[in-house]
């Protein structure tokens, strides 16, 4: 009792002292920002500009505290933590969810993962779940399952479609609990699109073996090997960054942590106890279920964690990044439906109230798309009407730190794989990494405009899309398809870059291009990006 007392004596500091950071951060930049705002007396412009920041000011100083914990233990401690050796004795469904999948991409690293967990025996289970509707697409599922059994140990192999998907993925999970998992303990879950060596999940497996409180244990993930620039980009940024935040999320959110939906490991017991999702209060049925999960587990006293790993490829935990701008923001178009819903649930006391955060940031990083995008039209503004006396060091100066804030996670990522790198690969490293961040400023400006799009949607209740199955293939995409779909975030950039012309300030100018150059460019750099053809000419 005295070290369980000990461990939240210590985690309750630690996030006194991430508050307070975050907070420090926070006053820095909006210190920072005042005196160039207020130069020459406060325009209209300058105040919605100043009102917008406040409302960004919580998510960049939450970012940059983040970046800055998560830069110091990598840098602290380069090496793995020592991983347990335990027999496996806990039996273990491996269950993958599949909707309208393309199997030939599905099964093959299936294969390879359950090939590695022969020597154990029967401890493992691999359970296709799938909620295919399509007949053709079924019976095609179907005959690639039974082609795929065929050859490996009898009942090693469970396939199960429902005919109907109630629920979406967290209903067939919970359904497979239900029916199927009765002689198994744990569960590793993954996506379509995952990928998991077996040192990967046989670490899952020793440390919730060695963890009895543990109820769910996330992997870290990186992206798959892509051929097109943007999915290789992507990758790259997203390792970078993905490794610093988890290090730092987990060092101040601890047995509290959040959980991505796949690459993880769940105890079924405690998981189908508390994570039953009834439909929401308007009767519409939860979309983004793994934060609610996580949050009914904080709730009920359960230990949930990621589990930490730097290496490049996260321990062999693999999924596939969007193959093209068009599939990633039909991706985020997604996930944005699924993380309206959790207005809902901000107030629901058997919910953790780390759980309830977590969720209320989810939530933010929709809802303050518009008051971040708006910085941009509001400043070109400024720039056309009204900047006189405007401090221009200054204002270079709140820019860089306040991109240095916001993407403190993702450089310092780059920063510390430079340092421990080795001499010889720095260089290399280095140009990968000025290509990412170049692409990133391109990539950015579309995603804020598109989530602004999103936001105003939701808000006129205009239809969101459903929750389509995700485009995951890599392929050209056609001009035409491009314009069809990113000519609204071409207008906006020819509009903003009209009014930056218009004030007829070269620095104004040299100032907006980065910001409004991902607009303007956004077919172009759709097509261009995503074809399979071209992906080294970015490197």
């Amino acid at each position: 009792m005295r070290r369980a007392d000990a461990g939240r004596a210590a985690q309750s500091r630690r996030r006194w002292i991430f508050a307070g950071l975050a907070a420090a951060l926070m006053l820095g930049l909006l210190a920072l920002a005042l005196p160039v705002l207020a130069a020459g007396g406060w325009s209209v412009w300058e105040v919605l500009i100043l009102l917008c920041l406040l409302l960004n000011l919580p998510w960049m100083g939450l970012a940059a505290a983040t970046g800055l914990a998560g830069l110091a233990i990598r840098l602290r401690n380069a090496t793995q933590p020592a991983e347990p050796d335990a027999p496996v004795a806990l039996c273990t469904a491996v269950a993958v969810c599949v909707r309208s999948e393309t199997m030939e991409e599905v099964l093959p690293p299936l294969g390879r993962l359950m090939d590695g967990l022969v020597p154990h025996g029967d401890r493992f289970l691999l359970a296709i779940l799938s909620d295919t509707s399509d007949p053709a697409h079924a019976a095609a599922e179907e005959a690639a399952v039974a082609a795929f059994t065929e050859g490996r140990p009898a009942g090693s192999v469970l396939y199960r479609r429902r005919a109907e998907n109630t629920g979406y993925k967290a209903g067939n999970v919970m359904d497979f609990l239900d029916r199927h998992a009765g002689d198994f303990e744990l569960m590793v879950l993954l996506d379509a699109d995952s990928e998991m060596a077996p040192d990967a999940v046989l670490r899952l497996v020793r440390a919730m073996q060695a963890e009895p409180r543990l109820a769910i244990l996330q992997h870290p993930i990186a992206g798959r090997p892509a051929r097109a620039a943007f999915g290789r980009l992507f990758n790259l940024g997203h390792r970078a960054g993905a490794r610093s935040w988890t290090l730092g999320q987990g060092w101040w959110q601890g047995d509290e942590g959040p959980f991505w939906g796949h690459n993880a490991i769940l105890r079924i017991a405690p998981f189908r106890q508390h994570c039953r999702l009834d439909p929401l209060p308007d009767g519409s049925t939860i979309l983004s279920h793994d934060h609610v999960e996580a949050a009914r587990l904080h709730g009920a006293g359960w230990v949930v964690r990621v589990l930490p790993d730097t290496r490049e490829d996260a321990g062999g935990s693999l999924e596939s990044a969007p193959p093209h701008l068009l599939a990633f923001l039909a991706r985020d178009r997604r996930w944005a439906a699924g993380n309206m819903q959790y207005r809902h649930l901000l107030r629901d006391r058997t919910l953790g109230p780390l759980g309830r955060f977590q969720m209320f940031q989810a939530l933010l990083h929709y809802l303050l798309a518009p008051a971040w995008f708006a910085l941009l039209p509001l400043a070109a503004l400024n720039a056309a009407l009204d900047a006189e006396g405007t401090p221009r060091g200054a204002l270079i100066a709140l820019l860089l730190l306040g991109y240095s804030a916001l993407h403190l996670p993702r450089l310092g990522g780059h920063l510390a794989s430079l340092l421990q790198a080795a001499p010889g690969e720095r260089l290399a490293y280095f140009r990968a990494a000025l290509s990412e961040t170049l692409f990133l400023i391109l990539f950015e400006s579309i995603t804020a405009a598109h989530n602004t799009l999103i936001v105003l949607s939701h808000a006129l209740g205009l239809p969101h899309g459903g929750w389509p199955a995700q485009q995951r293939a890599e392929r050209r995409v056609e001009w035409f398809e491009a314009a069809r779909l990113l000519w609204p975030h071409t207008a906006l950039g020819l509009g903003i870059l009209a009014l930056l012309l218009a004030s007829q300030s070269g620095f104004a100018i040299l100032v907006g291009i980065p910001a409004v150059a991902g607009l303007v460019l956004a077919i172009p750099f759709c097509v261009l990006t995503a074809d399979p053809g071209r992906g080294r000419e970015w490197h």
